[in-house]
């Protein structure tokens, strides 16, 4: 009898300990999942911000560019921002789903990574 209670006891030990390391490396596997998917998006921030400068620059740009043309400088933004009004909408409809799609995967594929 005195010997089933430590085979017990001993099984209950060893099942405690188990839990205790799944529960260990279901943390650590969190920790570097979450950690890879930050570190993928920081130099995509970065990127967005630099590409996001340079159109704003290349917008202003234009925008003067256009209202010196066309004789007055308010001109030429309106004109740019028509573009981008109609750039907008056309994603809108044709490349909104495309678009999500593939946003999608991609952070599918760095968490399941």
């Amino acid at each position: 009898m005195e010997n089933s209670q430590n085979h017990i006891e001993t099984l209950l030990q060893t099942a405690a300990e188990y839990g205790k390391t799944n529960y260990q490396l279901a943390k650590l596997k969190l920790i570097y999942k979450s950690s890879n998917v930050v570190s993928s998006i920081v130099p995509l921030i970065f990127v967005f911000a630099i590409l996001s400068s340079f159109m704003l620059f290349c917008s202003l740009g234009i925008a003067f560019w256009i209202g010196e043309i066309l004789g007055k400088v308010y001109y030429g933004f309106f004109v740019v921002a028509g573009f981008y009004c109609l750039v907008g909408f056309i994603m809108q409809v044709f490349m909104h789903r495309c678009l999500k799609k593939i946003i999608c995967n991609y952070f599918i594929k760095l968490a399941l990574n």
